[in-house]
């Protein structure tokens, strides 16, 4: 056995050894114009880059806001590629635990347009997208949704999940520019598993035409 993965080793070493020559042999036949050639396409790569990004702050990516009504929410979807909408209510604590991190993702991740919708503004669109428990984050690509994360059951199942797992599931969705490993999510403390804050169930929105299957509500909570 020993033989055999020594022999392995050599063999890798052998493939990537002639992979470097490979690359060094491209590197010194570029001319003068191959050179110059790649150097436009970087600067153009950079231009479009940069063009984009003015695009997205113009249309108020980096901010993470909140819509009036749910009108808004439809006018966002004809200027923005990729929108994380957070369903919320005031008086549902565990949304302020997801506002928190929205707010840090929307500064870093501005490829992507991030905004809370009260579901007591949006009767419409919350039937719709079927929008039963809070905290509920729905993730929109060219105005389809995509994914969407419902309670805290995705992001560890206890209230002090970290930033990172946010982020993670969100690039796992496709709503953002994920930069790690998307096959498998970042540590969390395991500490940290059951904890919960108030030990309490995310809530499912009460009122209006949706079903109500959680018998607690934080209603009176502040």
């Amino acid at each position: 056995m020993e033989q055999v993965f020594g022999q392995k080793l050599m063999e890798a070493a052998q493939i990537a050894e002639e992979q470097v020559d490979a690359e060094l042999n491209r590197l010194e036949k570029l001319t003068e114009n191959d050179i110059e050639k790649m150097r436009n396409q970087r600067l153009e790569s950079m231009k479009q880059e940069h063009k984009k990004r003015q695009e997205w702050m113009a249309n108020g990516h980096g901010e993470y806001d909140e819509l009036p009504t749910e009108k808004e929410l439809f006018d966002i979807t004809k200027k923005s590629e990729r929108i994380v909408c957070h369903f919320y209510r005031d008086s549902t604590m565990r949304c302020k635990i997801v506002d928190k991190h929205l707010e840090i993702l929307a500064r870093k991740h501005i490829e992507t347009k991030f905004v809370k919708l009260n579901v007591d503004r949006a009767p419409f669109i919350t039937e719709r997208l079927h929008v039963k428990t809070l905290p509920t984050i729905v993730l929109m690509v060219d105005n389809i949704v995509k994914d969407r994360i419902v309670g805290f059951t995705d992001l560890g199942n206890h209230d002090e999940f970290s930033t990172d797992i946010l982020e993670w599931r969100l690039g796992k969705g496709g709503a953002i520019d994920y930069k790690g490993d998307l096959t498998s999510p970042p540590e969390d403390n395991p500490k940290k598993k059951t904890i919960t804050v108030f030990g309490k169930k995310p809530k499912t929105i009460r009122g209006g035409n949706t079903n109500d299957d959680d018998d607690d509500d934080d209603d009176d909570d502040n």
